[in-house]
């Protein structure tokens, strides 16, 4: 599980990755990504009842925040990340699932990088 000190709870950090920040989606996931500040890298996560009912949501909850555990430290500080689950996330296998959580925070990490010409990490 991720900690709780890396997830993200406060509405204005959900915003401020959304609508600021870059994004690179996949059939099954959107990603969304921030830097604001210095702090410990949080990652939030979003799951509407179109990808299922209760169970359905919570289990593909579950599996993302255990995804983004081993990933967390590929975030540079002051990193907010919303992940951000499509209606085919509810029946992808973990595999699938994982490797395209892999491939959007390569594109989004990528471009970060080559923006700031790789100093920030």
């Amino acid at each position: 599980m991720l900690s709780r000190q890396s997830r993200m709870r406060r509405g204005d950090e959900f915003e401020t990755a959304v609508r600021r920040g870059k994004r690179a989606g996949r059939p099954t996931l959107v990603v969304h990504f921030a830097i604001s500040g210095d702090n410990e890298p949080l990652v939030g996560f979003v799951v509407s009842k179109a990808v299922g009912g209760a169970v359905t949501r919570n289990k593909v909850k579950r599996r993302l925040r255990h995804l983004m555990r081993d990933r967390l430290d590929r975030l540079p500080r002051g990193s907010l990340l919303v992940v951000r689950a499509n209606p085919p996330a509810a029946s992808a296998r973990f595999e699938h699932l994982a490797a395209e959580l892999d491939s959007a925070l390569e594109r989004l990490l990528r471009r970060h990088e080559s923006s700031t010409g790789g100093q920030q990490r």
